[in-house]
């Protein structure tokens, strides 16, 4: 039953980062970009899922290593080659308009 929960806990706490994710990149992503001189438009949903997935890796990784030490989940989760690659994923998503000075996607 315990890793029905976990996966419960998981799914709960993926749709939480989605909607979080949202409010942040409306809120603070578009005027930044804006602010840079960056046109706001494209394909925004990668943009959204990128800084999700940020908030998410953050999430997991002060969780795993300091206030559930101890626990295998958030291990494994830590120690999975997909979580890192998803991390270099979104930090792009998030940092290439920057770089590119406009939004490629």
């Amino acid at each position: 039953m315990s890793i029905w929960k976990s996966y419960i806990v998981t799914t709960v706490e993926v749709v939480g980062f989605l909607v979080i994710g949202f409010i942040v990149t409306d809120t603070v992503l578009r005027p930044t970009l804006e602010g840079y001189g960056i046109r706001y438009t494209g394909n925004i949903w990668e943009n959204w899922f990128g800084v999700s997935y940020l908030l998410f890796f953050l999430y997991t990784l002060i969780r795993g290593l300091f206030v559930k030490k101890h626990n295998t989940f958030f291990r494994h989760r830590i120690k999975s080659i997909a979580f890192w690659l998803f991390l270099i994923g979104s930090a792009y998503i998030i940092f290439i308009p920057f770089i590119k000075g406009e939004n490629p996607f």
